[in-house]
């Protein structure tokens, strides 16, 4: 029985190479899957045929929109996920549910190995094989690009030998990552990280500097789902390709940043998310009326946990849907409406409420409305201070006046 390798399949020169080269290399049968998570570009049609003509004896072709929406994203705004507190996770986002489809298309065409076009010096790398081997701990891994020396060069003198149907001259100057959630942008000039981007780079986003007016949003959300904008209902896909528009309008979601890559490598990136920035800002902000003190502090940890491990690959691991389960929880109470300004590069919330909602105007308020019994706050201070106290006290009687003298002395004294 003849072998056969599920290719993670993109339509450019490396993946439609790797049809032939791994028939040539392995003897195996290709079936390439190609996925469409709001990546635009071309038609899924055109890829699926461009993949038979390459060599696959079979393609598959899958409009993953929704599902990436629905169980990916999703997740990330309950998260308010931002890698190094500052990137969405555009590219990790995409990964998980692209493995999905490949052990899925591997399980029913009977391959025993799983192929993909990633480098050596990235993040996807480990992405993809990380999580094949979470959920088909049985399929072997094949890299060509990574282990077989398929270097650029090579790939084009491939194509031309084989005639492959393949743009082998066209040679963007970046290295360009995109789906719905956002848009990643490396290499060329911004490798050196003293240069700034140019608005050549950036397509998801107008020029934040523009004059225009500005736009004001409403959004809604269910339990952390945003479920309305502007009173309309909206799907969560629907959410992110409104606000892409709205907020990109505006030039909401312009990143540009030097992160730590899993390999240990520092990388300058480029990223564009403006409906993803927006909603985690919204979400952010309606869980600070509808979410209690001490879980809030917690989740926040949390955050940064769950967002490590999605960056770094572990999208299928235990601990990744330990955590998913807590903040499902924690999501219970966020419904209510945000307003937000979109203007000049940001999404500046201006207005929040809530039948869910902590804040108590009586408590708050310091005008005649004031409810707040604050004959209750001595006792309360004195004993909030009280272990620094006993502490102070035993520093002073076991290590001498010498702590004490110098915990009192000036600044700047020398």
């Amino acid at each position: 029985m003849t072998e056969r390798v599920v290719l993670a399949y993109s339509g450019g020169l490396d993946t439609s190479v790797a049809i032939g080269w791994i028939a040539e290399q392995t003897g195996a049968e290709v079936i390439a899957v190609a996925g469409d998570v709001g990546q635009g570009g071309e038609d899924l049609d055109v890829i699926r045929q461009r993949a038979l003509d390459c060599g696959a004896v079979e393609a598959v072709v899958a409009d993953m929109r929704e599902e990436f929406a629905d169980d990916f994203c999703l997740p990330a705004l309950k998260a308010n996920a931002l890698y190094m507190d500052r990137y969405p996770l555009v590219s990790a986002l995409s990964r998980p549910v692209i493995v999905k489809h490949l052990v899925a298309a591997a399980m029913y065409h009977g391959a025993d190995t799983v192929a993909h076009g990633c480098t050596g010096k990235g993040n996807d790398q480990v992405r993809f094989e990380v999580g094949i081997g979470a959920l088909a701990p049985h399929l072997k891994v094949l890299a060509p690009v990574r282990d077989s020396g398929m270097s650029r060069d090579k790939a084009i003198a491939f194509a031309e030998e084989k005639s492959l149907p393949i743009d082998v001259t066209k040679k963007s100057p970046y290295s360009i990552d995109q789906n719905v959630w956002g848009r990643a942008v490396e290499t060329g000039f911004l490798e050196d990280i003293w240069n700034a981007p140019i608005e050549d780079v950036y397509s998801y986003t107008s020029d934040p500097a523009a004059g225009r007016a500005a736009d004001e949003v409403v959004i809604t959300f269910t339990h952390g789902v945003p479920t309305a904008i502007d009173g309309e209902p909206v799907s969560m896909l629907s959410a992110i390709e409104v606000l892409n528009r709205r907020a990109g309008a505006q030039g909401v979601g312009r990143l540009d940043m030097v992160e730590d890559r899993l390999v240990g490598i520092k990388s300058r990136e480029v990223y564009e998310a403006p409906g993803a920035i927006t909603l985690i800002t919204a979400h952010q902000e309606l869980e600070s009326v509808t979410v209690e003190r001490d879980l809030a502090r917690f989740k926040r940890q949390v955050e940064q946990r769950w967002s490590e491990l999605v960056y770094d690959g572990l999208w299928y691991s235990p601990l990744k849907r330990a955590l998913d389960t807590f903040l499902e929880e924690a999501s219970v109470n966020v419904s209510g409406e945000v307003r937000l300004r979109l203007h000049g590069g940001r999404a500046v919330p201006t207005g929040r409420r809530s039948t869910a909602s902590l804040y108590d105007y009586g408590l708050a308020t310091y005008d005649s409305g004031d409810t707040f019994d604050q004959t209750l706050a001595r006792g309360f201070v004195e004993l909030w201070g009280m272990p620094s106290r006993l502490a102070a006290a035993r520093d002073a009687r076991v290590l001498g006046s010498g702590r004490a003298s110098a915990a009192t002395e000036p600044m700047g004294t020398g």
